[in-house]
């Protein structure tokens, strides 16, 4: 079984991303940020783009977008780096730093312990 993305012919993926290889340096996107679309798709928008907005009426992680789409993560970030400087999706990055919202150590041990038990 192959990949998701790994059968596309790289010229599907060259164009799809005009040629870029990296989304811009101001918007990386980590696997788990959560991206949620401003607007709806409109006529004549391309595929790609329309589907993405229409996966994130909710908020939907980068990673599940590319899963979805069967596309490389790294595609999936320049498309979106595309949406998000035209306005159309926003971004929710993971919080970093933070510890008043992190799990318990101890709950996450118990819940390793009872994953192990299974």
């Amino acid at each position: 079984m192959s990949r998701p993305g790994r059968d596309d012919a790289p010229d599907r993926l060259y164009t799809l991303t005009g040629g870029r290889s990296r989304s811009a340096p101001d918007t990386p996107f980590d696997l788990v940020t959560l991206i949620v679309a401003e607007c709806d798709p409109v006529p004549g928008m391309q595929s790609e783009y329309a589907e993405i907005l229409r996966l994130c009426e909710r908020p939907t992680a980068v990673v599940e977008l590319a899963a979805v789409l069967r596309l490389p993560v790294s595609i999936t970030r320049i498309l979106l780096s595309d949406l998000l400087a035209a306005g159309r999706v926003r971004a929710r990055h993971p919080r970093r730093g933070d510890t008043g919202d992190a799990p318990d150590p101890d709950v996450l041990e118990q819940v390793l312990v009872g994953l192990r038990n299974l």
